[in-house]
């Protein structure tokens, strides 16, 4: 049988437990069922964080102007893309 959990035991302070088991109560929750739904949305509000990219304004139109009109590569560009094509293409 394959195993779909994994087990996580953390050791923390008398105060931190009883804040957590508090918080749990107030919520109706078990304390794990607490703990690893406040884990999991601070793991999603840090991978959000991660993923989006904030730009000013300004910052935006000259992202998107790059887009939509990329410059000429420059010299170290080139050299940069022939010495990948040799490193990782060329057989």
């Amino acid at each position: 049988m394959p195993v779909t959990e994994k087990r996580f035991q953390t050791r923390m302070p008398y105060h931190v437990h009883d804040k957590l088991v508090q918080a749990s109560e107030f919520l109706g929750a078990t304390l794990n069922q607490f703990i690893i739904q406040s884990a999991l949305e601070k793991a999603q509000s840090i991978l959000e964080q991660e993923r989006v990219l904030n730009l000013t304004q300004k910052d935006a139109e000259i992202f998107f102007e790059a887009i939509e009109n990329p410059p000429q590569p420059n010299e170290e560009l080139v050299k940069a893309a022939i010495r990948y094509k040799r490193e990782f293409l060329d057989d």
